[in-house]
């Protein structure tokens, strides 16, 4: 049996990423080809899957990356590991898993969008200089093989900012699990949810899921609600700018029709009371989030650098729009709201265009490479 390691470095259990890795894990046990052994530095405790801890001190982002990408990579060569899965940058791993997408990418994004302040910003923070030097060290190490890109926005990301061959970069798309969101399971408590928060049963309401808010668009959301006064909007998630996110709304004049409930782990229930979901990131490699909401029924907004995107069929699953083109998203959701005696019927073809995205058909497909990686 082959020795997999596994790398992932912080835990957050309600990160897209971290969600992925359990998934790979727990279908990784039911299948005796491959011994995976997880490195990390503080991630709960899996029946089945040895869990090699690596925390090193460390004081700032940068000495954090570095000191674990050293510690895991003492760790990996020490357990004699066949083939190493990073979903960290760490110059020496065979497979990255772009779970990030590419941070090159992400800068450019980054100024196109906020010009000026943002390459000022980018000049002075060293992190970002840091970031782009390991990501080009890992991608030109003589030990990698391949990367694994979880959009083909990541594919032609990887490709135009960093330069690999088209034949090193494998598309494979997130999967979900579509037996845990469901429209069924995700409406149980539509009624209370919505009372709780004193919304009637008739109107809109779009929700917004994850944390770090600036990358993913709040503010935009917030500003297209405000050209709707019947439609209301939940922020399920975190951020430490929180409170300006508040006055936001204030400013817009939608502070009553804007619920901040927090991170949340019952998060299918805030689906459920929700009529469609909205994520318009500046840069979102997948945004599993999105699989999610339409596992649940949602039709999606989402911006066209979401590579979750991909998973939309153009006005009938949902709506793409440029994060800068205020417009169009306002002509997207007046779209929705113009069918609304359709959502029902919507609600239904959503779901069942996600379907086949399942865990078992990614992890499959990863092992599958992984095999003909170890082989060449």
């Amino acid at each position: 049996m082959s020795r997999l390691a596994i790398v992932r470095q912080k835990y957050n259990p309600a990160g897209g990423a971290e969600r992925i890795v359990s998934a790979i894990l727990g279908q990784l046990k039911l299948q005796d080809e491959l011994e995976p052994v997880l490195i990390n530095r503080n991630w709960e405790q899996l029946d089945g899957v040895t869990v090699c801890r690596v925390n090193p001190f460390y004081l700032g982002s940068i000495w954090r990356d570095w000191s674990f990408a050293r510690a895991a990579r003492r760790a990996w060569q020490r357990m004699r590991a066949d083939l190493v899965l990073s979903h960290e940058r760490i110059p020496g791993c065979n497979v990255y898993r772009a779970d990030d997408g590419v941070h090159a990418a992400w800068l450019d994004t980054r100024k196109k969008k906020y010009g000026f302040k943002a390459r000022v910003a980018v000049f002075l923070n060293p992190f970002h200089l840091y970031m782009r030097q390991v990501e080009r060290r890992m991608y030109s190490h003589p030990d990698f093989r391949g990367v694994i890109c979880i959009s083909e926005m990541v594919r032609r990301d990887v490709i135009d900012f960093i330069g690999l061959p088209s034949e090193k970069c494998h598309v494979i798309y997130n999967g979900i699990d579509t037996q845990r969101f469901n429209p069924r399971d995700a409406r149980r408590n539509r009624e209370r949810m919505r009372a709780e928060l004193n919304i009637a049963a008739d109107v809109p309401v779009m929700v917004f899921v994850g944390s770090g808010f600036n990358r993913k668009g709040l503010y935009q959301a917030i500003e297209l609600i405000a050209q709707f006064p019947d439609v209301r909007l939940i922020v399920v998630g975190s951020d430490k700018k929180i409170n300006w996110y508040r006055k936001v709304a204030i400013k817009f004049g939608v502070d009553a029709r804007v619920y901040f409930v927090g991170s949340k782990s019952n998060v299918i229930d805030y689906y459920g009371m929700s009529d469609a979901f909205i994520l318009p990131s500046v840069y979102e490699p997948f945004g599993l989030v999105i699989a999610e909401a339409m596992a649940c029924g949602l039709p999606v907004f989402v911006s066209n650098r979401c590579g979750g995107a991909e998973l939309v069929q153009e006005n009938k699953t949902g709506w793409i729009a440029s994060v800068t083109d205020h417009e169009q998203w306002v002509v997207n959701v007046k779209r929705w709201l113009d069918i609304k005696d359709h959502w029902y019927d919507l609600s239904i073809e959503v779901r069942e265009s996600v379907l086949k995205f399942t865990e078992e058909k990614m992890v499959m497909e990863m092992i599958a490479l992984f095999h003909e990686l170890n082989k060449s």
